[in-house]
């Protein structure tokens, strides 16, 4: 869907390219999070998918069309874009707000009205609650799913997010990450995130595309990313606790083994590995059972030592007190 060939952009007045001969491809319907540190190309390389920025070299195609031979309006309009300041119209309602796109392109009144419920609906917002307030009368996650729903509305096949929760606070932020990642998945459109939050990436990502210097430093998926980074560099930028954020995207049920043991605490099989390793260290319990269909299994403080150590070498060590 998203596809970049040999791209390269540099500024005036640089020593080195912020995009330098990038190829990269986004399969229809998946999540791709650009990652990396401050300057590193990530908010050049979106931008140059709605033409935000153009590139100096290299082709960048949406749906198998470069995007330099579309009018920038007309490309614009079939590309939902959420940046970190919201940039809702605060003269206009909620509803005006999501309505904008679909306005523009000449949308019968009733079908946007009904779109704009809709959407208000899909990020959480009761209509009758929400669509005629104005921006100021809302908080900062409101906000932010006021603008994912206007993003939303035209239907589009593209989503760009430029540090989409940055202007959010802590408390809020993991939530609308959990939730706006879900509608995301379930819509199956195709999406590019620009973040500095690794967690972030994790939770929201199909892949992860960690850039340096205008390059691509390592790109995988998430499991990948986190238990074989591709050099130090990627292992300096995910850190120390890379094994925990590996074991939160494992389920007990993937490495539980077959057995039972009526003393055994219960727990669900979707947990992640990370918090039945947190209920172990607050109970000593070394064994949990896990509730699911099928036979009964066990998950064993073992097999979650087993799971840090693969492509870990070194980092966990059964019985070093480490974990």
């Amino acid at each position: 869907m998203i596809r970049f060939e040999g791209v390269s952009k540099r500024f005036a007045g640089t020593a080195r390219p912020a995009v330098d001969h990038l190829d990269l491809t986004v399969p229809e319907g998946t999540t791709c999070v650009l990652l990396g540190p401050s300057g590193c190309g990530k908010s050049t390389t979106l931008r140059m998918v709605n033409r935000l920025i153009e590139p100096d070299s290299g082709r960048v195609l949406v749906n198998g069309r470069d995007v330099v031979d579309v009018d920038p309006v007309t490309l614009r309009r079939g590309i939902g874009y959420v940046l970190q300041g919201i940039g809702l119209f605060p003269h206009r309602t909620v509803a005006q707000n999501v309505a904008t796109v679909p306005e523009l392109l000449g949308w019968p009144r009733k079908r946007i009205s009904e779109r704009v419920d809709a959407m208000l609906d899909l990020v959480g917002l009761d209509p009758g609650e929400y669509r005629d307030r104005r921006p100021d009368a809302l908080s900062g996650g409101q906000r932010q799913r006021v603008g994912v729903a206007r993003a939303l509305a035209a239907d589009p096949p593209v989503l760009l997010m430029d540090e989409p929760f940055g202007a959010v606070d802590p408390v809020a932020r993991g939530r609308l990450q959990s939730e706006i990642g879900a509608i995301l998945a379930r819509l199956g459109k195709t999406v590019m995130i620009v973040t500095h939050d690794l967690a972030e990436g994790l939770l929201m990502g199909d892949r992860i595309v960690l850039m340096r210097d205008g390059a691509i430093a390592q790109s995988d998926t998430p499991e990948r990313f986190l238990a074989k980074p591709a050099d130090a560099f990627v292992a300096d930028f995910i850190g120390d606790d890379r094994i925990l954020r590996r074991l939160a995207l494992v389920a007990a049920s993937d490495v539980a083994e077959a057995g039972f043991e009526t003393d055994a605490a219960r727990v669900s099989a979707d947990l992640s590995l990370r918090d039945a390793l947190g209920l172990m260290l607050a109970t000593g319990a070394t064994r949990l059972a896990l509730d699911g269909d099928g036979p009964p299994r066990l998950l064993t403080l073992d097999a979650i030592r087993a799971a840090a150590r693969e492509g870990a070498e070194g980092s966990v060590v059964a019985g070093s007190g480490g974990v």
